[in-house]
């Protein structure tokens, strides 16, 4: 295989940051979609923004530092960072206006007709306001603060994501005009409930009440903003004895990051913008100039209303059929089972496994990574339980997962009070593989090791809408994989080569590429042979190249991505057997799944792993190599539902747009591929 790429065109990779963007357009088209339920799309809408917040706090943060410190070099799409900016810039600025539009001119009046209004203060009927006015009285004016900005109060510090009011007023007196910012508390909800189900944004009933924040003075106009700040942690795990309390200070610093973007409602004024510009630092290019309200991350709130004719039908996930008459470690001993949510039940499996290993006298012993938890997690419960009664139980907690720091150091403390062993992942490397080892006496004395590897994280609540695969194992082989592992995770060994399982950094990188070059040698001996992968991402230009080069000796790929893709399908000579697909619906697709067809005999893995840089050589991932014949062709069918032309998907062209394809030629909807999922023989999944 041509490892170094020498022999393939310099413009063969799309630009990372860009492809995201473009994943972010395909929620917006849910958003647009008139066939999705209204509250629905309301919530696409909320995803928007909040998604795009997201890529400006990491990923537009990353470049502008980039540049900041002299490390501009050009990305593998050929791209200086400053060019990527000024592309980054144009794209955000139309997708921005494009969700205002879908909002203004289809969301919104849709809403009205079913009674749901979100109104502006100018709509508000007197009564209206006079309710406003109590509201204001009771539950804002306490907790509301001005800050006047003259030479002996200099210009406030601004914290990222929070909504703000930019306030002029004039001295009656003087006749000098002082600037003013308000910002809008983030304990109160982002749009005021006036009436049933009729909403006023805060921002419009905190500015009608101006005149009392500013008793004497003459307000002369208020104008709405938000900033976004770069949020990526920087911790030097060599020069800190404490990972956690530095974490813990850093978070504090996050708030005041270097600002990356400034968003102003249309409205705003020449002068008003040119004093925020002035006092924030804001380049011409970091000003998003769009038709309020602001911070539509909050129609979240409107999506929440229990209107369920206007929302998906509730999904009532199932019990995976051998557990409903078996105890879970049973049913592990008699065979794997292999689950996948939010269809099967992540209560009856993943938790009740734990929760199980909590209570049974025979379980002695609990080891768990935990990237992301909920803030109110059974499993933690579940590991807490188990080491006060006496079990020992390790938890691996990885404190670095992004924007949700702080839980986990909670939980952190939490489990260390209750008598666990945690751990802080390993000096330099996130831990973001998804294990759960238990280890218990069986009835003849000797000791079996039960064995749970995911795509997700151990969270509850995320499981109800991310899709995800979980594998439950009794087999010794995966037992002695898991127990390696976990030393490796507590410990210092460095091993690298496992039985079933493929883990990152060391063996992961070699084993794919390897696996690749399999399929080409398989190709070239007249054998079948494919590649089929699912991934949120696929930016590692390695992987890429192989790919590439798979693709050239004529290996059909098939290739699912969620998020962003920077190989270029459909090109002659270089990727003519690549097709790209994304699927994007109620549910978010999680799951990681890598299939070699392999002569006919598929090798089949999941696990934790994206196909990016970070992933293959700066995380610890785990992939387990699914050997159930009835499992692998579940997993194999998946694949090819969703690559199939029958089936509704976004479709990726060598340029790197995408085409949502939902009706077949003759007009007739394709399938899709979540409903299908919902009703398949493993699952019977009930609508409640």
């Amino acid at each position: 295989m041509g490892q170094s790429g020498d022999n393939l065109p310099a413009d063969r990779y799309l630009d990372r940051e860009e492809g995201w963007l473009r994943f972010n357009q395909r929620v917006l088209e849910l958003a647009e979609d008139t066939d999705i339920p209204l509250l629905e799309r309301a919530r696409y809408l909320a995803i928007f923004s909040n998604n795009l917040d997201e890529f400006f706090m990491v990923r537009v943060a990353g470049l502008k530092r980039r540049l900041a410190t002299g490390l501009a070099v050009a990305s593998s799409s050929g791209h200086h960072p400053r060019d990527l900016l000024e592309r980054i810039s144009e794209v955000s600025h139309d997708l921005m206006l494009r969700h205002a539009r879908c909002f203004h001119g289809s969301v919104r009046p849709a809403l009205a007709e079913a009674g749901i209004r979100i109104l502006r203060w100018g709509d508000l009927e007197d009564t209206d306001r006079q309710r406003m006015h109590r509201f204001f009285r009771r539950s804002i004016y306490p907790v509301i603060t001005p800050f006047a900005v003259d030479p002996a109060h200099p210009f406030p510090y601004v914290s990222g994501r929070s909504l703000n009011l930019a306030v002029t007023v004039s001295d009656p007196q003087t006749g000098r005009d002082t600037f003013a910012r308000i910002k809008v508390p983030s304990v109160l909800p982002r749009f005021i409930e006036v009436y049933s189900e009729n909403f006023v944004p805060v921002e419009d009933v905190i500015a009608a009440h101006l005149p009392q924040l500013f008793e004497g003075m003459q307000v002369m106009e208020h104008h709405a903003f938000r900033v976004t700040r770069n949020v990526d942690l920087e911790v030097d795990e060599d020069e800190t004895d404490d990972l956690v309390q530095s974490l813990e200070n850093e978070l504090l610093r996050r708030r005041f990051g270097p600002l990356v973007r400034l968003e102003v409602e249309e409205t705003i004024s020449d002068d008003v913008l040119d004093i925020l510009r002035k006092e924030l630092g804001a380049e011409e290019e970091e000003v998003y100039r769009v038709p309020g309200p602001l911070n539509l991350a909050g129609l979240g709130q409107i999506a929440d209303l229990d209107r369920p004719e206007l929302s998906f039908p509730p999904m009532v996930p199932v019990e995976p059929r051998r557990l409903m008459n078996d105890d879970v470690f049973a049913a592990i001993r008699d065979r794997e089972l292999l689950v996948q949510h939010p269809y099967e039940s992540f209560t009856a499996t993943t938790e009740r496994f734990l929760a199980l290993a909590a209570t049974d006298p025979n379980v002695v012993a609990v080891k768990q990574t935990l990237y992301r938890t909920s803030g109110d997690s059974p499993i933690v419960d579940s590991l807490i339980e188990a080491a006060r009664a006496g079990k020992e139980v390790v938890a691996l907690v990885e404190i670095k997962a992004r924007f949700d720091e702080q839980n986990n150091i909670q939980w952190a403390r939490k489990l260390e009070d209750a008598g666990c062993h945690v751990v802080y992942g390993v000096v330099g490397l996130k831990t973001h593989c998804k294990l759960s080892l238990i280890v218990r006496r069986e009835r003849d004395g000797s000791l079996r090791r039960y064995c749970h590897i995911g795509t997700g994280n151990y969270n509850p609540r995320t499981a109800r809408v991310y899709e995800d695969f979980g594998l439950f194992s009794a087999d010794p082989e995966v037992g002695e994989d898991l127990s390696d592992l976990f030393n490796r995770l507590t410990g210092f060994s460095r091993k690298k080569e496992y039985r079933r399982m493929l883990v990152a950094p060391g063996g992961l990188r070699e084993s794919l590429m390897g696996l690749i070059q399999n399929e080409m040698n398989k190709h070239a001996q007249g054998e079948p042979a494919r590649i089929r992968m699912k991934v949120n991402s696929l930016v590692d230009e390695e992987i890429v190249d192989a790919l590439y080069e798979a693709s050239r000796v004529g290996v059909p790929v098939d290739l699912w991505v969620r998020g962003s893709c920077v190989l270029r399908p459909g090109i002659p000579d270089l990727s003519e057997t690549v097709r790209v697909r994304s699927i994007l619906g109620r549910f978010l697709e999680h799951s990681r799944v890598f299939i070699f067809e392999n002569g006919g005999e598929p090798q089949v893995w999941i696990g934790s792993a994206d196909l990016m840089p970070r992933n293959l050589d700066r995380r610890v991932e785990a992939l387990i190599e699914v050997t159930d014949p009835d499992h692998r062709m579940r997993l194999v069918g998946m694949m090819d539902l969703a690559m199939a032309e029958s089936t509704s998907s976004w479709r990726m062209h060598s340029d790197g747009s995408w085409t949502r394809v939902t009706r077949d030629a003759s007009g007739e909807p394709l399938l899709d591929l979540q409903n299908t999922l919902r009703g398949d023989r493993h699952l019977r999944a009930v609508d409640g």
